[in-house]
């Protein structure tokens, strides 16, 4: 499925340092997320759906993605 992301308003995070090595979120139509690298803007993109971008953010809250 091909996403159009011309439209999308990207932010990083407010925990980001406002470096270069960030990744980019924007909310997309249909309830869909776009993730990006921020030093790429004119690169692939990453869409999820609700229920896939809800269990990552919930993964990262519980710690799921943490480095032993």
């Amino acid at each position: 499925m091909k996403t159009d992301l011309t439209g999308a308003k990207w932010f990083k995070s407010s925990h980001s340092s406002g470096g270069s090595e960030c990744v980019e979120v924007a909310f997309l139509d249909g309830d869909m997320v776009g993730v990006r690298d921020s030093k790429n803007p004119t690169g692939p993109a990453l869409v999820f759906t609700p229920g896939e971008w809800d269990a990552f953010t919930a993964g990262v809250n519980g710690g799921e993605f943490e480095r032993p």
